[in-house]
């Protein structure tokens, strides 16, 4: 399959940016949509068609039983993904620069200028790529750790595709753009997605070692699981649950913060918030109704609470369900992972107030899961993410 570019997306969002209110955005929109996107993209395709060329092994290659964790941000899917990954001899995942270059081409291109600088210019260029690093991510840590050598959402691997829901922490247009209601689309639009997904998931494989098992979170998919089961029959679902008192004002005021420094249409801002906070109760139900609905589907459900209480034992459980075996070593690696999690915080402070939600309101839209895990209706309203690393902020 060759590289994935939704024209239709993008000529809507040019559409978009070229009516864009705020100059600036919309100079910065047109910029990148024109000029940047043209380059880039055209300079993927190619790579990844020459994949074909160089990896020929690419066309026998299955994706056998992948594992996609999905669940609204904020739940605690990065933690579980994190200590999850310790188990490196079992699980194949994306880091953010392998997202950003998706061609197998391109990863092994810098994995071996990587090896140069380690070995003949003293890390020179390691130290440049740091400074960037902190310029790029220093001063989003306190609410979500990220870099570019850090596991992060395999969304992202469809950025330059047109097709990837980070394009809304860049183009607040949710309503007039749909990276979300996957099971909605037409089949063939599904298909293409999900082949472009399974050929990006193929090169990492091929890069980490095609015996391992492909792991992704991705608390966007949290709406499409009944797409993703249907393109990988195969497929393992874990499910982040956390009190949405908790989990959708932190999202919204993660989201929020990112459009006001670029000055973005306050108007535009509560429209969106207005989607996202509507998207949210999907988020919530989708995953475990469409789970329910699959019983020949392994999945897993981690509770927050118990995530961050005992994380050993929450990931334990994980493989109980799975039907993965945990060797002797990860499970020694996982208590120690454990103790240093639980001492993570962060000062990524929100309420319910700030985004005129009602506790009530929440309640009532998703009362059979406060039933069924226990969560109390009075807690959340005033809060800070208290675990552990951060989450992601994708739409």
């Amino acid at each position: 399959m060759f590289f994935l570019f939704d024209f239709s997306n993008y000529f809507k969002m040019i559409r978009l940016a070229w009516n864009e209110k705020v100059p600036k955005a919309r100079r910065w929109y047109l910029a990148v949509l024109l000029v940047g996107t043209p380059i880039i993209s055209t300079f993927h395709a190619i790579c990844f068609a020459l994949d074909w060329l160089f990896f020929p092994e690419l066309r026998k290659l299955e994706v056998k039983a992948p594992i996609f964790m999905v669940g609204h941000a904020r739940s605690g899917t990065t933690l579980t993904h994190r200590l999850l990954s310790q188990d490196s001899g079992r699980f194949s995942s994306l880091m953010l620069y392998e997202m950003y270059f998706p061609s197998l081409l391109q990863k092994k291109f810098i994995r071996w200028v990587a090896e140069i600088d380690r070995e003949k210019w003293r890390g020179l260029l390691a130290g440049q790529v740091a400074a960037w690093e902190e310029w790029r991510y220093g001063r989003m840590r306190g609410a979500h750790a990220m870099g570019l050598t850090m596991f992060e959402e395999d969304d992202i691997s469809l950025y330059w595709s047109m097709a990837s829901g980070f394009w809304i922490t860049k183009m607040p247009y949710m309503g007039d753009l749909d990276f979300y209601w996957m099971n909605r689309w037409a089949p063939e639009k599904r298909r293409r997605y999900n082949d472009f997904y399974r050929e990006v998931i193929k090169r990492q494989l091929l890069l980490n070692g095609t015996d391992k098992i492909h792991l992704a979170k991705n608390p966007m998919y949290s709406g499409r699981v009944a797409s993703l089961i249907e393109a990988f029959p195969d497929c393992r679902i874990i499910v982040n649950v956390r009190n949405p008192h908790e989990t959708i004002p932190s999202l919204l005021k993660l989201m929020r913060g990112g459009w006001k420094a670029l000055g973005w249409d306050e108007a535009q801002q509560q429209k969106t918030l207005a989607v996202l906070t509507e998207q949210s109760f999907h988020d919530y139900t989708h995953p475990i109704e469409t789970l329910e609905a699959h019983p020949e589907t392994a999945g897993a459900i981690v509770d927050y609470r118990d995530l961050t209480s005992d994380p050993a034992a929450a990931i334990e459980k994980v493989y109980e369900d799975l039907g993965l075996e945990m060797t002797e070593e990860f499970r020694a690696e996982l208590a120690k992972q454990g103790k240093r999690e639980r001492k993570h915080t962060t000062d990524h402070e929100y309420s319910l107030e700030e985004f005129g939600l009602e506790a009530d309101a929440i309640r009532d839209r998703l009362g059979f899961l406060f039933e069924r895990f226990g969560w109390d209706p009075e807690e959340g309203g005033s809060s800070a993410d208290e675990p552990r690393g951060g989450e992601s902020a994708s739409a």
